[in-house]
Order: structure tokens, then C-alpha cells, then sequence
């Protein structure tokens, strides 16, 4: 079966403005988003990629626009299934204001409980994506053959869901997973299992040095913003 290239999203306005977007209309890539994406075709270089699909937000089209630019014999195809999640009344809220909730204690510790009001739940959430990858896996595999390579670009938590059920891994333990914008993700699908062969790779270690602000112990919903 085909290999999956994920890719979360550049760093967008709202990553920097500390808001959790959700399906917001509107959230761009930023300076820095716009520089990673650009960086793209290069890291990506050698990869035979087969099909690009991506979530119908404008931060994540605008992600691939490089890729396409370089390749354009590739076009983009459109799957709301691996939109970010439907944070319903979250959506466009600050993330300091979103940690006191009560709901937020649900999102971090036992996630597969968790429902956004007014939104989707989690649960939810990682079905759609599962099954969206599944079906692409079949698609690709009729198409391009069973060694195929192909990308899909996403976002931070639905990223974090996928590598969760390739590894048989309970959504609740999902929040131990980390992945930066654009960052790669590679799962290789086979007969009997996946398996994850690259993680959140930037090939920046930057993120790993101490900050002035020591990062929390919370997950940050949605994924964080990356190195300063």
C-alpha cells in the first residue's frame, strides 16, 4: 500500500495571534509560514509524489501552492475530511482565555470524551480523517501503484490523530504527539500494518532549546506555533 506524506500547515496569523482558528475564514499563512512553504519543494525533492490533497483551508492551500508551482503536472484535490476539527464556539477564541474552561481539563486528559460546543468531537474528528485516508490509500494504490507516494496536508490535531491510529495507539493518548507547521509525516501503509517512519521532522532543531517561557504541560489544541 501506498505511503502517506502528512504535512501540517505553515505558521499562520492565527498560530502567532494565539487563537485556536478552527474552520475561521480568513487565517493566512504568515511571513514565516509563507517562508516554510516555499522551503517545501526542496525538502520534498526526490519524492515521487503522486497526488496532493489537502484540507479546503486557505492555510493549508496556500502550504501546497509551492509544491504545485514546482510540480504542474500535480493538481490539488479538496477533502473536508481532513479539515481541521469543528471547534464550534472555540472557534477564533484566544487559547489563554480556552485554559480555564472546564472543558479544556476533558480535551487534554481524556480527549475521546471531549466535544466542542456547538462543534464536532474528537472522536469524531479522527473517524473522518481515518476513513478519508483509508479511501485515499485505495485511490492511490489503483491509480499509481502499491510503492506510490502521496501527500496530504493538514492540520496540527488531525495530523496527531492519524499517527495515533496508525500506531494503535487510544485517541486519549494523542496528546503526547507533537507536530510542528510544516512539519513532515510519513506513515507507509501495508498489507497487515503501518508503520511510522518520520515524525514532525522540520529539520530545525530550534524548537528544542530552552525558551524564556518554558512551554505547559497542556497539549495546545489545534498544535502549536513552533520556534519563536
Amino acid at each position: 500500500m501506498p505511503t502517506l506524506i502528512l504535512v501540517r500547515h505553515g505558521r499562520s496569523t492565527a498560530n502567532t495571534a494565539g487563537l485556536l482558528a478552527g474552520w475561521t475564514a480568513g487565517v493566512a499563512l504568515d511571513e514565516r509560514g509563507a517562508e516554510q512553504a516555499a522551503a517545501l519543494p526542496r525538502r520534498l525533492d526526490g519524492l515521487p509524489i503522486t497526488e496532493i490533497v489537502t484540507s479546503p483551508l486557505q492555510r493549508c492551500r496556500e502550504t501546497v501552492q509551492p509544491l504545485l508551482d514546482a510540480q504542474p503536472d500535480l493538481t490539488a484535490h479538496t477533502d473536508e475530511r481532513i479539515g481541521e476539527c469543528h471547534y464550534g464556539d472555540w472557534s477564533g477564541r484566544k487559547l489563554s482565555e480556552l485554559k480555564d474552561e472546564p472543558l479544556m481539563e476533558v480535551v487534554q486528559a481524556h480527549p475521546s470524551a471531549a466535544a466542542f460546543p456547538g462543534g464536532e468531537s474528537m472522536r469524531a474528528m479522527q473517524t473522518r480523517a481515518a476513513e478519508a485516508v483509508r479511501e485515499w490509500n485505495a485511490r492511490v494504490e489503483r491509480d499509481h501503484g502499491a510503492d506510490a507516494v502521496y501527500l496530504m496536508c493538514s492540520h496540527g490535531d488531525i495530523i496527531k490523530s492519524l499517527v495515533a491510529d496508525a500506531l494503535g495507539l487510544h485517541l486519549d493518548l494523542f496528546q503526547r504527539i507533537s507536530v510542528e507547521p510544516c512539519s513532515v509525516t510519513a506513515i507507509r501503509y501495508t498489507r497487515l500494518r503501518p508503520f511510522l517512519v518520520r515524525l514532525g521532522d522540520t529539520g530545525d532543531f530550534a524548537s528544542l532549546a530552552p525558551r524564556e517561557e518554558p512551554p505547559g504541560d497542556d497539549a495546545p489544541v489545534g498544535g502549536d506555533a513552533g520556534a519563536p
